[in-house]
């Protein structure tokens, strides 16, 4: 089986993101974090399926979901999500440290 191990940063992005779509609508908010939480899970099945992102942070990938972008490290029996950010950020190696 493989292992999804979020980070506290990832924990943390997942319920301000929660936060700010359920202001509006909470039931967008659930449907956003239950895609957001499936697609981590093929991640870990398929760690490849993300693109490399050797700019941000050797052997970073990320995924596009929605407007969000699901940023993780290949782990040897899944993945290790480190961040989860919207897509319009001008991204960079603060964000992980």
């Amino acid at each position: 089986m493989a292992r999804l191990l979020r980070t506290p940063q990832s924990q943390k992005d997942f319920e301000e993101i929660w936060d700010f779509i359920a202001d509006d609508n909470p039931n967008a908010a659930d449907s956003l974090l239950r895609l957001l939480d499936e697609t981590a899970s093929l991640l870990a099945r398929a760690p490849g399926l993300g693109r490399k992102r050797p700019e941000i942070l050797p052997e970073v990938r990320s995924f596009p979901v929605g407007n969000y972008v699901l940023y993780y490290f290949p782990i040897a029996d899944g993945i290790q999500l480190l961040r989860v950010l919207h897509g319009a950020r001008d991204i960079n190696t603060d964000y992980f440290s």
